[in-house]
């Protein structure tokens, strides 16, 4: 038997104005996306922005649907209109932010697995890391890559 340490890196924020203007302004996206999802059930308002190769900033928010299973998280909804919209443009960053009862959430915003498993796909397709910005009021944690998130992952080279 041999036993390994796995060492994930990160960069962690106490406010907003620490970070860079692109990073800045990709959390404000995040948070204003927050604002508009649909979320009657979990009152849970989650926003991701995109910032895409080509410089535009792609907005997605949950929607949530009586049958939770129906319903789509942030993440997902911002990195598939992204490549909808612009299939051929790799995905640079993505900041996730939530809200509850009106008020952002204290600390990072944690992706569910099914977004960490796209964020895995995205990488792959495009054969380079997303800067992840993971939003809270008291702690903002910044990422190189989804492995970060999901270490062990499934990617395509698993298939065989």
């Amino acid at each position: 038997m041999q036993k390994k340490i796995y060492q994930i890196n990160t960069e962690e924020y106490n406010n907003l104005t620490d970070l860079s203007e692109t990073d800045q302004q990709l959390i404000l996206a995040a948070r204003e996306a927050a604002e508009k999802a649909y979320a009657p059930y979990s009152k849970f308002n989650v926003g991701a922005a995109v910032l895409l190769a080509n410089g535009e900033i792609i907005k997605g928010n949950n929607q949530e649907n009586a049958d939770f299973t129906d319903g789509l998280c942030a993440e997902r909804v911002a990195l598939f209109f992204a490549h909808a919209t612009y299939p051929d443009v790799a995905v640079k960053a993505l900041a996730v932010a939530a809200k509850t009862g009106g008020k952002l959430i204290p600390g990072p915003t944690q992706p569910c697995g099914s977004c960490r498993q796209v964020f895995v796909e995205t990488e792959s397709r495009f054969k380079q890391p997303i800067r992840l910005i993971l939003d809270g009021a008291e702690k903002i944690m910044v990422l190189d890559g989804a492995d970060s998130l999901l270490p062990f992952a499934f990617k395509p080279d698993s298939l065989g």
